[in-house]
C-alpha cells in the first residue's frame, strides 16, 4: 500500500496526560485503536514518548483529503470500539486539545530516509525529509478541536537542530 497518500493532511496530536499514566495509554491506544482507526481509512504514521515530557504523548495521524479526514473520524469516534475505550483513555489525559492539522510542504512521512532518531521541529529543520503547514480549510470534524493560533510550520529529522524535540517511537509506531 502507498502511504504517501496519507500525507495529504496530517494531525499532530500532543496529548498531556496524568502525572505517571503515559505508558498505561499508550498500552490501550497501541492495542485498541491503531487497527480500527486505519481499518475506517486513518493512517497513524508515528507514536511517540517526549524524552523531555514524561507526561506527553505525541502522535500523527494521516487522511489522504479533507473529506477522507471527517468520513474516517466518524466512522471511529461513532463506533463500538471508541464507545467501549473512550472512558479508560479519556481518564489518563489532562489535555488532548493540542492538535494541529497539517498539509504538507515536503513529503517524507510514508518513506522516511534510513537512520534512528525522529526530531520534531517548528519551523524548517535543516536536513528534514517531511515538511508540513497549517492546513488552510476548515476543522471539517469540530468534535475534536485543532489549535487555531498558526500558521504553523512543522519538520521532522533524523538530527537533532536547534530548538528541536527528540521523539521516541512506541513498539507500533511505524515511524522509527
Amino acid at each position: 500500500m502507498d502511504f504517501s497518500a496519507y500525507e495529504t493532511v496530517l494531525e499532530l496530536r500532543r496529548y498531556t496526560l496524568r502525572p505517571g499514566r503515559r505508558d498505561e495509554l499508550i498500552s490501550l491506544f497501541e492495542r485498541e485503536f491503531v487497527a480500527p482507526q486505519e481499518a475506517v481509512g486513518a493512517h497513524l504514521f508515528g507514536l511517540f514518548r517526549t524524552p523531555s515530557s514524561p507526561d506527553e504523548f505525541v502522535w500523527l495521524r494521516g487522511f489522504s483529503s479533507l473529506a477522507a479526514r471527517v468520513d474516517a473520524l466518524t466512522a471511529f469516534y461513532t463506533g463500538p470500539v471508541w464507545r467501549r475505550f473512550r472512558e479508560e483513555a479519556n481518564a489518563t489525559m489532562v489535555d488532548s486539545d493540542n492538535v494541529l492539522l497539517l498539509r504538507p510542504v515536503v513529503r517524507g512521512l510514508a518513506s522516511p530516509p534510513p537512520g534512528s532518531g525522529v526530531y520534531l521541529s517548528f519551523g524548517e529543520a535543516p536536513a528534514a525529509f517531511a515538511v508540513f503547514e497549517t492546513e488552510p480549510g476548515p476543522n471539517n470534524f469540530p468534535q475534536l478541536p485543532v489549535r487555531t493560533d498558526g500558521p504553523f510550520m512543522v519538520s521532522f529529522s533524523r538530527s537533532p537542530s536547534p530548538g528541536s524535540e527528540s521523539l521516541e517511537a512506541t513498539s507500533r509506531s511505524l515511524l522509527r
